[in-house]
């Protein structure tokens, strides 16, 4: 089997060319693209409690700690604890945030709009049946 016959050579070429776009799109706006998917991530009314980031993100706690980090030091996010359990710390978007956040959504939108326009509905629902069964099976591990 050649490599390009293979389910994980389509997905990691998509994925990093759709990260290359991404990451060219931030970068215009000081941002990264992890950054733009973590202000994605944050209700941007209630806040979001920072222990449902990264499974919500499917980012490591350490790459997600450093993010929210240097997120914070650039006064994107604020972090708050909670007033009744001081362990439940909740991550909120700055001003900055929010305007960042427009950005990162506008982005992600007009990809999907552009894609979509070329994709009829059955085989846009097909993709999704093949993303959820390729979920399906690496969940196991």
């Amino acid at each position: 089997m050649k490599s390009d016959e293979t389910i994980d050579f389509h997905i990691r070429w998509a994925w990093l060319k759709i990260a290359k776009m991404y990451n060219q799109e931030a970068v215009k706006h000081g941002l990264t693209q992890s950054a733009g998917f973590v202000l994605l991530s944050i209700d941007p009314v209630k806040g979001t409690p920072s222990t449902q980031l990264g499974p919500m993100m499917g980012m490591e706690p350490t790459s997600l700690s450093r993010t929210l980090k240097s997120m914070e030091e650039r006064s994107w996010i604020k972090r708050k604890s909670d007033a009744t359990d001081g362990r439940v710390t909740t991550v909120h978007l700055t001003e900055e945030g929010k305007r960042l956040r427009e950005i990162s959504k506008s982005t992600v939108i007009g990809f999907n709009k552009k894609v979509l326009a070329e994709v009829d509905k059955a085989s846009f629902e097909n993709f999704i049946h093949v993303i959820e069964v390729i979920e399906k099976h690496t969940s196991k591990n």
